[in-house]
């Protein structure tokens, strides 16, 4: 058994960063650059958000078309998955990564001269976006995985998710300042340098384990096989889990926000009354301003200084049961007391813990798959199964409110069914997690 290095061995930002999670000798650069790159993924997304949300509600009917682009989004991921999985069975990881993320950033810069040219792009540039925020991130929990083994995946990822934490609170902080200076559709551009800076710290953190790899005399990488993403899925039943958790999981948390947001609009008629539809944003913009930021804030601190001990000392498999059950006991109350100050705490808690733990787990989830599985089937899971789950949401609220009239506590009860399924899913994923790694034990892998 591997002796566990001591403070002498470690240099003092391998201490300071041990605060928050175990970080042996030799660690800390390596993670330190995947939390900054992720940062930057994060970041880019959230700075050329504004513009979407900008283009999209200026056009006719643009609010109703936000709320069907998941269901666009679902059709066009059906095309984008198995291409990407055809390009990656292809090239090399460096080069697949490379390409796919220069794309991105040459079509955004495609984006912004149309925008500038005033051309009628808005419901494109708004699909495009989705794409993006999915697919870019989901590259990257892949290299992440490639990167590490199951035992300090499990220890470092704690660092790496609060990078993308804090690049997504960076990036919404950000671009507000920025459209003061440079205008809303200079976000583009910025979004593009931003996602290129990135890509120069995956291309570092390729090159230091490339070089970690030849003095260790390790195997050279492999290239990936030619199946198909959702072929992946369906030959293993622990992938295909891990879809339907995803799937479900944002099938909740997306009707867990209509549910929020009913809610927000009735208290803000009531404490609007009769003051006009002025006083009525004034209350909505309000309310929502304080709930990010206390999701924010939560999630972070979460991040820092739980989540590493939660994995720690109670292991991946029970902390997959963590964010079903508070989103359990949360609907119960928000099905006994559907109103506001209730249903605010509720949304807190689950958004802070899916944002900290569950996110972490989730990538964690992948550290015992195949290179293949990695790239190619986390793909579909991250992108499609996961606004597939987004799309069940927006038919669940359609056929409820529209057809059944169902009232807050009946949204709330549809959420503590769905959440059901959810635990015996986290059930059964665990139970093929302690197949893949049964050393696991007590919430410690056996070190190597």
């Amino acid at each position: 058994m591997a002796t566990l290095p001591t403070d002498r061995q470690r240099s003092l930002l391998e201490r300071f960063l041990s605060l928050f999670t175990e970080v042996r000798s030799g660690e800390a650069m390596t993670v330190l650059l995947l939390a900054l790159n992720v940062f930057l993924i994060l970041g880019a997304y959230y700075i050329v958000k504004p513009v979407r949300e900008a283009l999209i509600l200026s056009v006719p009917g643009g609010a109703e078309i936000k709320s069907y682009a998941s269901a666009a989004q679902a059709v066009l991921l059906l095309g984008a998955v198995p291409l990407y999985a055809w390009i990656a069975s292809r090239y090399p990881r460096r080069k697949l990564i490379n390409g796919v993320t220069i794309f991105f950033a040459a079509v955004l810069l495609l984006f912004y001269f149309l925008v500038a040219a005033g051309a009628p792009v808005a419901v494109l540039f708004f699909l495009w976006i989705g794409i993006f925020n999915l697919m870019v991130p989901a590259q990257f929990w892949a290299f992440a995985n490639d990167i590490y083994t199951p035992e300090a995946g499990k220890r470092l990822f704690v660092i790496v998710a609060f990078g993308a934490s804090a690049g997504a609170v960076f990036g919404s902080y950000i671009a507000g300042h920025l459209i003061d200076i440079f205008g809303i559709n200079q976000l583009i551009l910025v979004s593009a340098v931003v996602l290129m800076l990135s890509l120069l710290l995956t291309n570092l953190v390729d090159s230091r384990e490339a070089g970690i790899v030849r003095d260790s005399e390790a195997p050279p990488e492999e290239p990936l096989g030619k199946s198909g993403a959702f072929e992946l899925l369906l030959k293993k039943r622990y992938l295909l889990l891990i879809a339907l958790l995803i799937f479900v999981l944002n099938w909740v948390n997306t009707t867990g926000e209509y549910i929020l947001g009913r809610t927000v609009r009735d208290a803000a008629l009531a404490a609007a009354d009769g003051l006009g539809d002025e006083a009525i944003g004034e209350f909505i913009g309000g309310f929502y301003a304080d709930f990010f930021t206390v999701v924010n804030i939560a999630g972070l601190v979460l991040q820092l200084f739980l989540v590493s001990r939660i994995l720690k000392y109670l292991g991946v498999r029970i902390a997959l049961f963590i964010l079903p059950m508070i989103a359990l006991g949360g609907y119960v109350v928000a099905a006994i007391f559907p109103v506001l100050a209730m249903i605010r705490e509720v949304k807190i808690a689950e958004n802070a813990t899916d944002y900290s733990l569950q996110n972490t787990v989730r990538q964690i989830l992948f550290l015992p798959t195949t290179r293949e599985e990695k790239y190619k089937a986390k793909q579909a899971i991250d992108t499609f199964f996961q606004r597939g789950g987004d799309v069940m949401s927006a038919l669940t609220v359609l056929v409820g409110s529209s057809v059944l009239a169902l009232s807050t506590r009946h949204f709330a009860m549809i959420n503590i069914v769905l959440v059901v399924g959810w635990l015996f899913i986290a059930l059964l994923i665990a139970r093929e997690h302690r197949k893949l790694l049964p050393t696991e034990d007590a919430g410690e892998l056996a070190d190597n």
